[in-house]
C-alpha cells in the first residue's frame, strides 16, 4: 500500500451540486492531511429509468477491494436515491464481511456505521428569518419531504421552531410532506388552484425541486411568482439558477460534514495527530433569486449558465479552451463519431488515446479491459500522462494486474495528494471495464457532464468494434468448419501478396470431396456434413503456418501459400494428403469411405487464376483416375 493514507468515498452523480460540495469538503481536509482520496461512483442516477444501463454502471461498486482503503466514506444520500436501498444494501453487505477499515455514513445514518450528520440548522433557521424578516410574510407554508423520514422531519422540526421564534404560527393543512422532487411542488400547486389548501404568502420548500415544481406548474395557470406568492428552496441547484425563474436557495452546508468525515477518519487513523478545522461562512450559502423578490446572485447565475451553455462557435485561441471542454465542446468534437467508426479493436483504442484531450485537466487517465475474466485479471490498455509518466496505447505495452489492486498506481508513493476517479465502462449490463480518471486534490475541476458522455461514447464504441470484429470473422469464416471462405481467402491473398518477396511464387491447391452425393442419399445430410468436415480437416493438416486454408464452397476446399515454393512441393504435398485422408477415413467408424481427390500447382504471384485453374484441372484428372481403377 502507498505510503500516504487512502480514503475510499463511495458515491453517484459526483457532478451534481451535492457531489461537488461533498468532495469540495472532502478534497480540502485530505489536501491538509496529505491523503489520496479513490472516488467509486455510478455516473447516472441511481433510479435511471434505462434499468440496464444502471445495472452496467452500477457494476463499478463490486470492483472495491477494501484492502486497499484506511478508510471509507459512504455518500448515503446519493446512494439512497434509487428508493429501493438495493444498491446501499448490497454495497454495504460486503463491506460489512470485508472491510476492516472505519466506515462512516455521511449525512443520513445506515445500520451501526458512524454517521457525520449535516450541520443544516443554521442555514434553515436562515431561510425563514429571510421570509419573516427580510420579505414581512406570516401566513407560511412548509413543503418538506416524506413522512417519517429522517432528514425531512429534521428540516421540518427546524423550520417550525424557528418560525416560532418569530412568533410565526404554521397551520396543519400548510404542513405539507412531498417526496423532495418536482411532483410534490406540482401536487402542492395543484392543490392550492383547486383551493383544497389556502393560498399562503410565502412557501419554504425544503428541496429545489419541489420548488421549481411549484413554481412551473403555478405560473402557467397565472399566479405570479413573487408578486402573489413568495418561494424559496434549500439545496443550491444549478437547475435554481437555470430555471425561467431563477430560485432563491439556500446551498446545504454539506461541505462541512464532509471535512468533519475526514477529521473523524483522522482521528481513527492516527490518534493524535492535528486537526485543523474546516472554515466555512454559511452567508455564502445563500443564493438569491427572483422567486423571492430580491435582486438575483447574478455571478453565481451566469457562472451555472456558463457550464450548461453549448456553444457551436467558440474562441479556439483562448486558454479557457483548453481546461474546461464544457457539453457543446464535447458534442461538436464529433468525438462519437470517430471512436465509433474505428474497424478494428486497436484502432478504437488508439482513437480514445488521441481525444483524451477532451477529458482535460487531468493528470493521468487510464482505461483498463476485461482479460482473463472479471473480477480476477485486468488489462491495462491505455494511459496517457500530462505529469510525464509513462503513456501508451499499443497492445505490445498493455499489460495485464490482479482487479484487487484497482490500479497499480494507488500503491505507488506520489510527490502529493491525488484524487482518483472509477467509474464503469460498460454497455448496458455487460461490463467491459473501467475508467480511471487521477487529478491533484488541488484542481478545482471535478468529474462533470462532459466526462461522463465521453465515457458513454467510449463504452459504445468498444461495444460497436467488438461486434464489427465479430461479424467480420462471420463473415470471412465457414460456419461449419472454422476455415475461411472465399471472401476470407481473397483477403488473406492481398495480405501475403503486400509482405511476398520478389523471388516468392504462389501455391494453390485443389481439393474437392468424392462421392458426397451418394453418401447424402444413402446415410443423410448429417453424414454428408461429418464428411465434408473430416475432409476440410485432413486439407487443414497439411497446410502450413503461413499457408490458408478455405473451404471454397459446398465440398470443394482450397490450400493457397506465398512463398519459396517448386514443383517439387507438389508431390509432396499430395502424397501427404491421401496418407492423412485415408487414416481419418480408417479411424472414423463410418459404413462409408470417406476420400477426396487433390490437385496441386505452382505459379507467379500475379497469376492466382491461372494458378488455380492448373490445380483445378489437376484435381479433376487425379479424381477420374479413381473412377477407372474403381
Amino acid at each position: 500500500m502507498s505510503v500516504r493514507k487512502n480514503i475510499c468515498f463511495i458515491t453517484a452523480r459526483p457532478e451534481k451540486s451535492h457531489g461537488r460540495r461533498v468532495l469540495d469538503g472532502i478534497f480540502t481536509q485530505c489536501e491538509k492531511y496529505g491523503y489520496n482520496v479513490s472516488v467509486v461512483c455510478s455516473l447516472t442516477h441511481l433510479q435511471n429509468f434505462a434499468k440496464t444501463f444502471n445495472v452496467g454502471e452500477q457494476n463499478i461498486y463490486n470492483l472495491i477491494d477494501y484492502s486497499n482503503f484506511d478508510a471509507v466514506i459512504l455518500d448515503t444520500v446519493a446512494l439512497t436515491e434509487d428508493y429501493t436501498g438495493n444498491t446501499i444494501r448490497k454495497i454495504s453487505d460486503r463491506i460489512e464481511k470485508e472491510c476492516k477499515v472505519p466506515v462512516i455514513a455521511l449525512i443520513v445514518p445506515y445500520r451501526d456505521f458512524h454517521c457525520v450528520r449535516n450541520y443544516n440548522e443554521p442555514i434553515l433557521r436562515e431561510m425563514c428569518r429571510h421570509i419573516v424578516e427580510d420579505h414581512g410574510k406570516k401566513n407560511i407554508c412548509l413543503l418538506t419531504g416524506p413522512k417519517g423520514h429522517t432528514e425531512a422531519e429534521s428540516r421540518l422540526s427546524t423550520f417550525l421552531d424557528e418560525l416560532k421564534n418569530h412568533n410565526v404560527t404554521v397551520s396543519n393543512e400548510h404542513i405539507i410532506y412531498g417526496d423532495f422532487w418536482y411532483t410534490s411542488g406540482i401536487e402542492l400547486a395543484e392543490d392550492l388552484l383547486e383551493g383544497n389548501i389556502s393560498m399562503p404568502e410565502a412557501v419554504i420548500c425544503a428541496s429545489d425541486h419541489m420548488a421549481l415544481g411549484l413554481i412551473e406548474k403555478l405560473t402557467t395557470n397565472g399566479v405570479k411568482i413573487p408578486e402573489d406568492l413568495i418561494v424559496i428552496g434549500y439545496e443550491g441547484t444549478s437547475e435554481a439558477a437555470l430555471s425561467k425563474i431563477t430560485l432563491t436557495t439556500y446551498e446545504s452546508n454539506e461541505k462541512q460534514s464532509a471535512a468533519e468525515a475526514v477529521d473523524y477518519i483522522r482521528s481513527k487513523i492516527e490518534p493524535g495527530a492535528e486537526i485543523i478545522p474546516y472554515e466555512n461562512d454559511i452567508r455564502n450559502n445563500l443564493h438569491l433569486g427572483m422567486s423571492c423578490g430580491c435582486q438575483p446572485d447574478a455571478d453565481r447565475n451566469s457562472s451555472v449558465f456558463k457550464d450548461a451553455l453549448y456553444l457551436t462557435i467558440r474562441n479556439y485561441s483562448s486558454s479557457d479552451f483548453t481546461e474546461n471542454v464544457d457539453i457543446g465542446q464535447l458534442m461538436e468534437s464529433y468525438v462519437f463519431e470517430k471512436l465509433t467508426s474505428s474497424g478494428t479493436p486497436q484502432s478504437c483504442i488508439d482513437n480514445i488515446y488521441e481525444n483524451t484531450n477532451l477529458i482535460e485537466p487531468f493528470t493521468n487517465f487510464y482505461l483498463c479491459l476485461l482479460d482473463n475474466g472479471y473480477p480476477e485479471k485486468m488489462r491495462l490498455v491505455l494511459a496517457s500522462s500530462n505529469n510525464g509518466e509513462k503513456s501508451f496505447h499499443s497492445s505490445e505495452r498493455s499489460y495485464t494486474f490482479d482487479t484487487k489492486l484497482m490500479i497499480p498506481r494507488i500503491h505507488e508513493d506520489c510527490d502529493k495528494p491525488y484524487v482518483f476517479y472509477f467509474s464503469a465502462v460498460h454497455f448496458n449490463e455487460k461490463t467491459l471495464g473501467y475508467a480511471v480518471l487521477q487529478r491533484e486534490l488541488t484542481n478545482e475541476h471535478t468529474i462533470n457532464l462532459v466526462y461522463r458522455n465521453w465515457l458513454r461514447f467510449v463504452n459504445s464504441s468498444l461495444e460497436m468494434v467488438r461486434a464489427k470484429n465479430k461479424y467480420m470473422m462471420i463473415s470471412v469464416k465457414d460456419e461449419m468448419t472454422g476455415l475461411y471462405n472465399r471472401r476470407g481467402m481473397y483477403e488473406e491473398l492481398d495480405k501475403m501478396l503486400a509482405h511476398s518477396k520478389s523471388t516468392d511464387r504462389l501455391f494453390v491447391c485443389v481439393i474437392d470431396m468424392d462421392r458426397l452425393k451418394y453418401i447424402n442419399d444413402t446415410y443423410g445430410h448429417a453424414e454428408g456434413d461429418f464428411s465434408i468436415k473430416t475432409v476440410g480437416k485432413a486439407a487443414e493438416a497439411i497446410t502450413m503456418s503461413s499457408e490458408k486454408c478455405v473451404r471454397a464452397g459446398g465440398d470443394e476446399f482450397f490450400i493457397i501459400g506465398v512463398g519459396d515454393y517448386d514443383e517439387s512441393d507438389i508431390n509432396k504435398r499430395t502424397d501427404k494428403f491421401n496418407k492423412i485422408m485415408k487414416e481419418h477415413s480408417d479411424n472414423s467408424g463410418k459404413p462409408y469411405i470417406i476420400s477426396a481427390s487433390i490437385g496441386c500447382a505452382v505459379g507467379t504471384k500475379d497469376g492466382f487464376d491461372e494458378t488455380l485453374s492448373a490445380a483445378d484441372k489437376t484435381m479433376y484428372a487425379h479424381k477420374m483416375n479413381k473412377k477407372k481403377h474403381r
